[in-house]
């Protein structure tokens, strides 16, 4: 894969933009809610899957390095061993199919609204199974710390961040995407 100067330049901005909005939080026990799954969202509609995943992939370089990025300011490879590593592996999955369906579909509010609630909701998925696996916990248990309460604010940062992705993409000069 050949990445142009511009695309590695829009991934290096585009991942400290997560990094910022990483750090709103609301503490809900060891797993918080944050603004990095709505983050991830809007980059990936806003760059599509290549350079979108990209972008995610070097803000979750920089956390596990060390730089304080990750939600809260945590940082180093520990957070991927945490409570919290699923939800971060799940963002490239995440980036990757939001970006694969709006490219096989449309850049349009519909398509990329659904893409983000499928991508938030993969995100789900994998941490929910990171709970499952590291903490030996029974999959009811997993699902309900891992999931159920992130499912509505899920949805909610997914409409945000699609509808917010499309109508910035229609604005900035540098989107190579037809956005509908």
């Amino acid at each position: 894969m050949k990445l142009s100067s511009r695309e590695i330049v829009l991934a290096g901005l585009f991942a400290a933009v997560i990094s910022v909005l990483a750090q709103f939080t609301i503490p809900l026990g060891p797993i918080p809610l944050t603004l990095q799954t709505f983050a991830v969202g809007i980059v990936v509609t806003i760059l599509g899957k290549k350079t979108g995943t990209i972008a995610v992939a070097i803000y979750l370089l920089m956390g596990m390095i060390g730089l304080p990025v990750l939600a809260g300011g945590a940082a180093g490879i520990a957070s991927f061993f945490g409570p919290t590593g699923g939800f971060l592996v799940g963002f490239i999955f995440q980036a990757y199919f939001t970006g694969w369906i709006l490219e096989k579909s449309q850049f349009n509010y519909f398509w990329s609204i659904l893409a983000n609630v499928i991508g938030a909701f993969i995100t789900l998925i994998f941490g929910s199974l990171w709970l499952k696996f590291s903490g030996n916990l029974p999959w009811d248990t997993a699902f309900s710390a891992g999931m159920i309460p992130f499912i509505l604010p899920g949805v909610i940062k997914a409409f945000a961040a699609g509808y917010l992705g499309i109508l910035l993409g229609r604005r900035l000069p540098f989107t190579n995407y037809v956005y509908r």
